[in-house]
């Protein structure tokens, strides 16, 4: 198996068998991509439908699909530097909705319109690892 794979150009996974969020955000993705239109569980007819069925999700994907963990931007407005702009329009669009309607909001701030500098596959991890340097250090 291994010898085909690499025989095809392929380089094979090194991720943990029967973990099922090895990578959550490929997995998110893997999801979305199932739950299309016209996807296809059986296969496609040809490879040039499958090309071209895939070329269009990505474009889907990037241009349109707006994303709950990006605040419902797109992956392009982000990437592109779009993402200040539009999130700050949208913190004043909720401002004057509540300047207006201050008795439509039940707490003091409105929707939290930021987005993280950084983000982990496996937060915890990240977390674990930090206080274990940390307690490394005061040892020291």
């Amino acid at each position: 198996m291994l010898a085909t794979l690499y025989q095809l150009g392929i380089t094979p996974s090194n991720s943990r068998p029967r973990v099922s969020n090895d990578n959550p955000y490929a997995e998110s993705l893997f999801k979305t991509l199932k739950y299309r239109l016209n996807y296809q569980p059986k296969g496609f007819g040809t490879l040039e439908e499958t090309r071209e069925w895939v070329s269009l999700f990505v474009k889907w994907y990037n241009h349109d699909h707006h994303h709950s963990g990006l605040n419902f931007l797109t992956p392009y407005q982000r990437r592109s530097g779009l993402s200040d702009k539009i999130l700050s329009k949208r913190k004043e669009v909720y401002e004057a909705a509540k300047a207006e309607h201050p008795e439509r909001w039940n707490g003091r701030a409105t929707r939290d319109w930021s987005l993280p500098d950084t983000v982990y596959l496996n937060p915890d991890k990240v977390h674990e690892q930090s206080e274990e340097a940390d307690e490394q250090m005061a040892v020291s």
